[in-house]
């Protein structure tokens, strides 16, 4: 074997050797996701009184079928659909649904690996799928001529912001993001985004240094665990609950590393977050979406935390707003 050939290989498996070794070094499972005093306040999500909106199941290109709810508004109305955060299921917006059924037709899903019987919890198939779901959710309901507004809240708002800087973003006319996720280096993200993330941060790097070369037979690995509060694990709505992803469900669950690119193509759009949010730095969104993008409205409410902007009434007043002014 000649020296260039040696070399060759070397270059190949050496960081492969590295990654590995990443991944070895972490395994899930190392925190106590209810511990006490950290993460966020799922106070109001336990207590809620929704009453659960009845679920229909879409299929997707791949054949399986898509947990959603659907209102179908007044005719003639445009076509919202609204994404959960992570670890949580659509039911998160039975409430602010229905209110806003009056001037939508709206859909919730439960994700791909999320939800009351996911093929395999907190994963996918492939980086991207979640945005492939939305795009065939779309397809499945909008009319001839329906206006689309995509909304999502916390890591749900992240996948809008990813969908609108993917291939399939011409679909959306507006957008909507409550308390979204960037990413986690993103200025406005507070350290594990408040307590609620455990990150196995050298699981990712290797993983990532494999993608690189195209090695993805790993990315089923468990590489986030969620700091879910025992009174939501062991609550009514416990067994819905996801409380970890792979690698390549919390890729797809987020902007790209460029996330302000993802940001610049979003369109008209209204971030609401609350002052309080734990998770992340409310009144640094602006100032950080406005250096790439003048297509947004900023809207920060007093007094609120990042769960609880979702049933915040000023919330449904400004989604109103942006349904409302479609022409």
């Amino acid at each position: 074997m000649n020296s260039l050939m040696i070399s060759v290989i070397a270059t190949v498996t050496m960081p492969a050797v590295i990654a590995l070794g990443l991944i070895a070094s972490q395994r899930p499972g190392e925190v106590d996701p209810g511990r006490t005093g950290a993460g966020l306040d799922f106070s109001g999500v336990v207590a809620g009184e929704a009453v659960p909106l009845p679920v229909t199941q879409v299929k997707k290109r791949d054949g399986t079928e898509l947990a959603v709810r659907h209102l179908p508004g007044p005719p003639g109305a445009p076509l919202l659909i609204l994404v959960h955060g992570s670890g949580w299921h659509g039911g998160q917006f039975d409430g602010l649904a229905r209110v806003l059924a009056e001037r939508a037709e709206v859909l919730v899903p439960d994700l791909r690996g999320h939800g009351a019987a996911p093929v395999r919890r907190g994963d996918v198939d492939y980086i991207g799928q979640l945005e492939d779901d939305l795009a065939d959710l779309i397809a499945a309901y909008r009319q001839e001529g329906q206006k689309v507004v995509l909304g999502g809240h916390s890591s749900g708002g992240g996948l809008v912001v990813r969908f609108a800087g993917g291939t399939q973003g011409g679909m959306l006319d507006a957008a909507v993001l409550m308390a979204p996720f960037l990413q986690y280096d993103a200025p406005v993200t507070r350290p594990n985004s408040g307590g609620w993330a455990h990150v196995l941060t050298r699981r990712i790097i290797g993983l990532s240094m494999l993608n690189a070369v195209r090695i993805r037979a790993l990315n089923h690995l468990t590489i986030i665990e969620f700091n879910m509060p025992e009174a939501a694990r062991n609550g009514p709505q416990g067994h819905l609950a996801t409380l970890a992803y792979s690698y390549r469900m919390n890729t797809s669950y987020g902007p790209r590393r460029d996330y302000k690119a993802d940001i610049a193509a979003l369109p008209d759009f209204v971030l609401i977050a609350g002052a309080e949010d734990e998770a992340f730095v409310a009144d640094g969104y602006e100032p950080l979406m406005s250096e790439v993008t003048d297509k947004g409205h900023y809207l920060l409410v007093p007094g609120t935390g990042h769960l609880d902007i979702v049933d915040h009434p000023a919330t449904a007043q400004a989604i109103a707003e942006v349904l409302d002014g479609l022409d």
